[in-house]
């Protein structure tokens, strides 16, 4: 298992300290976890359950004449 070093301010040391205390982990734990959370690259799963579920959800290419036009875009 590897380490690393993190530097914090204090008032972001104690949010990472108060949310470990909630969640009863470690703060390498809870640390670990939030990283697996939004590192990850893939959609969760409780969202990919999601799919199909709304019959009655309008998709675009069947309402594409409802839709207001589109706004000229500003170059660069």
């Amino acid at each position: 298992m590897s380490q690393i070093t993190l530097y914090l301010d204090d008032a972001t040391q104690a949010l990472v300290e108060q949310a470990a205390q909630a969640n009863g982990l470690s703060k390498s734990r809870w640390v670990s976890e939030i990283i697996r959370k939004y590192a990850a690259h893939e959609w969760p799963q409780d969202c990919l359950a999601l799919a199909g579920r709304f019959a009655d959800f309008p998709l675009r290419e069947e309402n594409a004449a409802a839709l207001p036009a589109d706004v000229p875009r500003v170059g660069f």
